[in-house]
């Protein structure tokens, strides 16, 4: 994703001229790769490149490492399964020869989920890309059963030939995959209307080292807890799920993506929970703050339509501090007739000012690009990254307020800057998640940048956990949430996390230090 001119000029003007850092080649990499430890067997490779491929996910440590070649750890063998017999026949492998295992999807978590730590133990990375395929509709109950490791193209381009979707969107679905989704509790972008992955998941099998945990599929039950939610967000601590289903909906006939600009972010907030808590019947909002609004329309890279188009706004009352607030109608023409009268008649209460749906077209063009612009801007001498959180209405600007100020004055001790923005990307009739965007200068080193990097990470994560936020909406625990996760769940509910760790995995083979820090 191209990153024009004037958007490096404006961080420029921000946050100061960037630092540009050296790339390291494969073949450096290669040459640091240490012999496996893992015995023979047909499934694995221990194939030094394999083991670079998957030694990372995309996090900002993770694309440092990557960058700088300082991987430190790589798993000592990568198998790639290709039926349900298989993912048992490694785990029971994996047992008699006291191996941990890393499960992989798309190689997306930006949360430390995948990287293989310093360990007495061999580690083997499980990828589940091969076991992608539809295996089943049950038509009248639109019920689908996928293998885990189909991405969010192969998921979506297998139901569509049949006429249906899951609507299941992250930014990340380009490479994501179903089974990632669900051990992460996802959240897509359209989530408004077929919901997020916890009422898409029906059930399904997660192969642990106790035996493999069957859940069938009913459209409700009241026979006890719903084991389904052992393994949504359980982030592969449990097991590996070698079968997915999901609730699937049929195509809509229409859809359509608007863009409005609110006066201010009080107004703009205000029309928002309005919107949710009337049930409107949209299919995605987005509201992204003033600064975020500032930055989109110069990242656009037209700057004389976009001039127009602010002399215009300004005209109409949203001039400076406006807020650009995107939302999608999905269904037949007559709903979504009925879904944009009543948007507009709500958001025009708030001095709404509607720009038809050429920007909205934009967004959808645009929708999975935003995290190629991290190389972009990595090559005109800036870092970015991003973190997420969720909570109620009554507390959104509060710890939107608390989170940016504590990125923004993060490296104030070094003399540095940090451009913050952020945006309200799921709304709920309770509350909303805020999505916040962070750039800083990279430093003289690699090191500096992780230290900089693990100062603002700290700093933004002790606020969410300090004013009532969760530490993540949709990104999961990891490895990098891990230690914030006992103030949200408390001393009981850690320790019910821990015991059905034991009782799944009674040797902690299965990514130990993830979602529960190691003792």
């Amino acid at each position: 994703m191209a990153l024009p001119a004037a958007g490096e000029a404006f961080l420029a003007a921000r946050v100061g001229p960037g630092q540009r850092l050296a790339d390291a080649s494969l073949a450096q990499v290669l040459g640091t790769v240490p012999v496996s430890r893992l015995p023979a067997h047909p499934l694995v490779s221990v194939a030094a490149e394999e083991r670079v491929r998957h030694a990372r996910g995309q996090s900002l440590p993770d694309w440092l490492a990557m960058r700088s070649g300082e991987f430190g750890i790589f798993p000592d063998g990568v198998a790639c399964p290709e039926t349900a017999a298989q993912v048992r026949e490694l785990l029971d492998w994996a047992g008699t020869h006291d191996v941990v295992v890393i499960p992989y999807g798309g190689g997306t978590s930006v949360v430390g989920h995948i990287n293989p730590q310093a360990s007495a133990r061999p580690v083997l990375t499980v990828s589940l890309e091969r076991l992608n395929q539809l295996f089943e509709i049950d038509e009248d109950s639109l019920l689908a059963t996928f293998g885990p490791g189909a991405n969010g193209p192969q998921v979506e381009s297998q139901l569509r030939a049949h006429g249906y979707t899951l609507g299941h969107f992250p930014q990340s679905w380009e490479l994501s995959t179903l089974g990632g989704w669900v051990a992460s509790r996802s959240s897509g972008q359209q989530s408004l209307r077929y919901g997020r992955i916890e009422q898409l998941f029906a059930g399904g099998t997660l192969e642990t080292f106790a035996g493999p945990l069957v859940i069938p599929a009913f459209p409700a039950s009241a026979a006890g807890p719903d084991l389904r939610e052992l393994v949504l967000g359980s982030e592969g601590r449990f097991g590996i799920l070698s079968e997915v289903k999901v609730r699937i909906t049929r195509l809509a006939a229409q859809e359509h993506f608007y863009a409005v600009f609110l006066p201010d972010w009080n107004q703009a907030m205000q029309a928002v929970r309005q919107l949710v808590q009337a049930r409107v019947p949209l299919s995605m909002l987005r509201l992204s703050g003033a600064v975020e609004t500032q930055t989109q329309l110069v990242l656009a890279g037209q700057p004389r339509p976009i001039a127009w188009l602010e002399k215009y706004l300004a005209l109409r009352g949203a001039g400076d501090g406006k807020c650009m607030l995107t939302f999608g109608v999905t269904g037949n023409r007559v709903q979504n007739a009925a879904s944009l009268r009543q948007a507009r008649k709500l958001l025009k209460g708030f001095g709404g000012v509607f720009t038809g749906r050429v920007l909205g077209r934009k967004w959808a063009e645009h929708r999975f690009g935003f995290p190629y612009l991290r190389h972009s801007l990595w090559s005109a001498g800036y870092v970015v990254d991003t973190l997420e959180t969720a909570t109620d209405w009554s507390n959104v600007d509060n710890l939107l307020q608390q989170v940016e100020a504590s990125l923004r004055e993060g490296l104030a001790a070094e003399g540095e800057r940090v451009h913050v923005f952020t945006h309200l990307s799921h709304a709920y009739g309770e509350g909303s998640s805020l999505y916040t965007t962070y750039v800083f200068r990279p430093g003289a080193s690699y090191a500096e940048a992780l230290a900089r990097w693990q100062r603002l990470k700290h700093a933004a994560s002790l606020a969410i956990v300090g004013q009532r936020g969760t530490i993540s909406h949709q990104h999961g625990v990891g490895r990098d949430h891990a230690a914030y996760l006992p103030v949200e769940k408390g001393a009981l509910g850690m320790a019910a996390l821990r015991a059905l760790s034991a009782h799944f995995d009674p040797q902690q083979q299965l990514v130990p230090g993830v979602l529960i820090e190691q003792s």
